[in-house]
Formats: structure tokens, C-alpha cells, sequence
């Protein structure tokens, strides 16, 4: 078995032809033959250099509409032979079959055609046959064969070809091969998600678009995020997003997306530490910030509508590291571009996944998102006194914020803004003292504040501590035990609470 291996014969099956053409004029250069299909055939003989069809080695016509060209002996013999069995050699010479040492393929467009919006038969039609076994056929025999598997790698090789004069190595081969069979399983992975309707349920996901990261959640951890970030945003501004910059935008996206008033977020440690919903957006962001001015330094921040000059002097007095934005008004970049490290970013419309996973131990956990409704006519008051309407607004408000704090979470909020939290305590009580205490710490007055709970109280302690401070109205998901123990001391001093039967548990 040689190292270097000669390309003297290449079978060539592409989709999308132009991006093969430089490949296939290289080859011609190096006297290679090749051998070809249908469309790909006219466009080779197109281009004036000679090639032969694949009908006149298997002696049968395209045929089922073109849904059989390549699957014949003649053409998977010649890929699958190995040179180092006298068998396989045996086999050629008997059946007359000649060995390809490079095959080219480009895949019929699954996901483009469904992402199109086409009919089912036409999604049906763009599933590959041949050329994904062409793929796997040549990957397995790498060892003789050269798998060039889409035009993403066309460059590539050659520019091995130009460096080698036409002579692959086994390395190449190999890592080749590792390439064919990470576009293969991808492009099986999107059939079987269009197929799957429920019936399955095995874990399989992805992504071929990566982009490495300065490093992930600290400097000694690599990082790297899959996916297409071009498709969500347009950055305007700024350096590239980092690990921590990602999980906070998520987190910012996730929460301002449950609003559709003006609404300015602050987001630290995918915390909010700072929302308002306004008339203006330009009120809603100093109400924002003035709930916790401390903690949004160094923030992610995010609004629902385009950001005005106004607004943007206003921001720019601070030191951020994102900002998130469905547009900015002319003039206000200009402002915003002062500082060159500042991340600017125009949102684009997008639907998020259904589902959210996390890798933990060997495997990986996987749930639906927290989106249910569980509002108006669901809502339970359970006490004698029924939220008024400005407490009812207030606590539609902070449950939502609520749901997007880390367990255990306390929402404060008055005239929908966020004047209090308390996230990722090991107790519920522990969780309001931190809420209350950085209330007061930035003046903001509690009586008649509401306040938002992520899961039930086990004990009537918490209701006790937030009568105290002059909370009104609470909004929990109820489901304990002494339940009634809350309910009673809230009767007793004339707090409303409400009952929404939906945990927001978030880990």
C-alpha cells in the first residue's frame, strides 16, 4: 500500500456544476478521465474537455426518472476495489471493471429545497441516492480512493492536486474520508427530521456552521459555537461574541420576546438585573437601568423597538458590551460606534427551536421550552382581596420575569419594572431577603410593590417577610402542603395572591 497514490480516473456526479468547474479543468490538466452523469456530463463536454458517460460502462440507461444512473457493479466495483487483495484484482480483470481513484460528488440540495417551501414530492425527489452512496462507497475504501463529497471542498483539493502533481496522500485520503462521512450522517440527520413525525425519539442533531470562540466560559476552556449567527443577527459594531456574550443574548432574547410594549432588558449572567415596559422606549430604558445600576455595568442590553439618537446617548454614558436592537435610527450608530470594542447587533426575525438540550454525564438532557400560557382566565386568586388592575399588570410582569431567573427566584416589580430580584438561592426565603434588600439598596419603595415566586412557598414565611416590606400582591404557582398557611396570613393582612398551577423551575 503506497502513500502517494496517482489520480488517473475520476467519476464526477455534482448538482450545482459551476463551483466544479475549476476541479474538473485541473483533472483534465493532469490527463485524469473522467467518467460522468447525465447533467454533469453536458457540462463537462460544455467545457470542451472530453469525459465518458456512465451508461457506457454499465450498458443501461438513466432510468425511474433519473433515480438510477450510478448503483451498478461497474460503477461501485471500480470504487469499492482494494489493491491490496489479489481477490478484489481478480474481480476487476473478470468483469471487466476499472478502478476510480477520485470521486467528486454534490449532493442534491435536501435542506435548500426544503427550506424553499416546496410540496412534499419535491422535498422527496431531492433525497440523494447515488451520490450519498457514492460518498460512503469511496470513504470506506480510502485507502485507494480520494472522496472530494461537496463543492465546499473543491479548493481544497485542488489545491492538493496542484501541489502533489496529481498525486494524493494517504492522510488526505483518510481525513477525506472523515469529511465525506460528516456530510453524509449531516445530510441522513436532516432526512430523518422531515421524515420523523414523533414516532422515534433518538437524540441526533446536526450542524456543519462552527465558529471558535476567543475561549469558552473562562480563558483556560476552549469554546467553539455551532450554528448560523448571520441568520439571527447583523453585528453592526464591535468584537467578535464571546461564550458568556452568547448565553447572555440567549438569555436576553428569550425574555424580551414575552413583551410587546416598549421594553428595555439588562441581562448579567443571563440574569435580568434591569427591565421596564414603557409608552417609550426611551423611558423604558432609564426605568430599566435604574433598577439595578450597579449590576448592569458591563451588561447586555436589549430592546423591542429601533433605537433613537436620544436613546443612544443616553446608553453610550455607560460601559456595556452588547447591545441588541431590531434597527437603530439614523444618527444613533454613529454615537454608539464611539467605543471600538462595543458589540452593536440588528436582530433579525427568528422562531425559536421547539426544544432545548444540555450535555451532562455521558448524554445529554432534552425538554420542550418553557412556554406555556398560563394566564388570564387560568389565573386562581385563592385569597378574599383580588388583585386591582394596576397589581394584576404588575404581576403578569414579574412572573414573567420571574420564569428567567436561575432557581430559587424572587421577582419584585412595581408600575412594570423590575425594582428587586433574588436568583440562584439554595432557599426561597433567602431568595426574597436579596430581592427586598436590593430594593431598598437603590431607594426604590416597596409599598405596593408585587412580587413574582418561580415555585410555591413551603411555608407561610415567605408571605410573612414580604408583608413586611409592604408587598401587595404575590403570584406563585401554588401546589404545597400548607398552602392554606399562606393563604390565611394573607387573608389576615389583606395581601391578593394568585395561583397560576405552572412551576418555572429554571437550572
Amino acid at each position: 500500500m503506497t502513500e502517494l497514490k496517482k489520480v488517473r480516473r475520476a467519476l464526477v456526479s455534482v448538482y450545482f456544476k459551476e463551483p466544479s468547474r475549476r476541479l474538473i479543468e485541473v483533472l483534465n490538466q493532469l490527463d485524469v478521465e473522467l467518467v460522468s452523469t447525465g447533467g454533469t456530463l453536458e457540462y463537462i463536454h460544455s467545457l470542451g474537455i472530453p469525459a465518458k458517460s456512465v451508461e457506457s460502462l454499465t450498458n443501461y440507461p438513466s432510468i425511474l426518472g433519473g433515480r438510477v444512473k450510478t448503483l451498478h457493479p461497474a460503477v461501485f466495483g471500480g470504487i469499492l476495489a482494494r489493491t491490496h487483495l489479489e481477490q478484489d484484482q481478480q474481480h476487476l480483470q473478470e468483469y471487466n471493471i476499472e478502478a476510480f481513484d477520485m470521486v467528486i460528488v454534490d449532493l442534491y440540495p435536501f435542506e435548500e429545497t426544503l427550506a424553499s417551501g416546496a410540496s412534499h414530492e419535491e422535498v422527496i425527489e431531492k433525497i440523494d441516492i447515488g451520490g450519498i452512496s457514492l460518498i460512503r462507497a469511496a470513504a470506506k475504501n480510502y485507502r485507494d480512493v480520494m472522496v472530494v463529497p461537496s463543492a465546499g471542498y473543491f479548493d481544497e483539493v485542488v489545491d492538493i492536486l496542484h501541489g502533489t502533481q496529481g498525486q494524493t496522500s494517504l492522510e488526505n485520503r483518510r481525513r477525506m474520508a472523515a469529511a465525506a462521512f460528516g456530510v453524509s450522517s449531516h445530510y441522513d440527520t436532516a432526512i430523518f427530521h422531515y421524515m420523523n413525525q414523533g414516532e422515534f425519539s433518538p437524540f441526533k442533531i446536526s450542524i456543519n456552521e462552527s465558529v471558535v470562540l476567543r475561549y469558552g466560559e473562562n480563558p483556560h476552556q476552549q469554546g467553539r459555537y455551532y450554528g448560523k449567527l448571520d441568520h439571527l443577527f447583523e453585528q453592526l459594531h464591535g468584537k467578535a461574541l464571546s461564550y458568556n456574550n452568547l448565553l447572555d443574548i440567549d438569555g436576553a432574547i428569550n425574555l424580551v420576546a414575552e413583551f410587546s410594549e416598549p421594553t428595555f432588558a439588562i441581562i448579567k449572567h443571563t440574569n435580568p438585573c434591569g427591565i421596564a415596559s414603557r409608552p417609550s422606549l426611551e423611558a423604558a430604558w432609564h426605568d430599566a437601568l435604574a433598577g439595578d445600576p450597579v449590576s448592569a455595568f458591563g451588561g447586555i442590553l436589549m430592546a423591542n423597538r429601533n433605537i433613537t439618537p436620544e436613546i443612544a446617548y443616553a446608553i453610550n454614558e455607560m460601559f456595556f458590551e452588547v447591545l441588541i436592537a431590531p434597527g437603530y435610527e439614523e444618527g444613533s450608530l454613529q454615537v454608539l460606534m464611539q467605543k471600538k470594542n462595543r458589540i452593536l447587533l440588528r436582530q433579525k426575525m427568528m422562531a425559536a427551536p421547539a426544544g432545548q438540550f444540555r450535555s451532562l454525564l455521558d448524554g445529554v438532557l432534552w425538554q420542550t421550552r418553557d412556554k406555556v400560557d398560563e394566564y388570564q382566565e387560568k389565573w386562581q386568586a385563592v385569597t378574599i382581596r383580588k388583585p386591582e388592575t394596576g397589581e394584576e399588570d404588575d404581576l403578569r410582569f414579574a412572573n414573567i420575569v420571574v420564569k428567567h431567573l436561575k432557581s430559587n427566584a424572587i421577582a419584585l416589580v412595581k408600575d412594570r419594572k423590575l425594582i428587586g430580584i433574588g436568583a440562584g438561592q439554595t432557599s426561597r426565603v433567602d431568595a426574597l431577603k436579596q430581592a427586598i434588600a436590593k430594593a431598598r439598596e437603590f431607594k426604590h419603595p416597596l409599598q405596593g410593590a408585587v412580587m413574582a415566586s418561580d415555585a410555591f412557598f413551603p411555608f407561610a414565611d415567605s408571605v410573612e417577610i414580604a408583608q413586611q416590606a409592604g408587598i401587595s400582591a404575590v403570584v406563585q404557582p401554588g401546589g404545597s402542603v400548607r398552602d392554606q398557611e399562606s393563604i390565611d396570613f394573607c387573608n389576615k393582612v389583606g395581601i391578593a395572591m394568585i395561583f397560576t398551577g405552572i412551576r418555572h423551575f429554571k437550572h
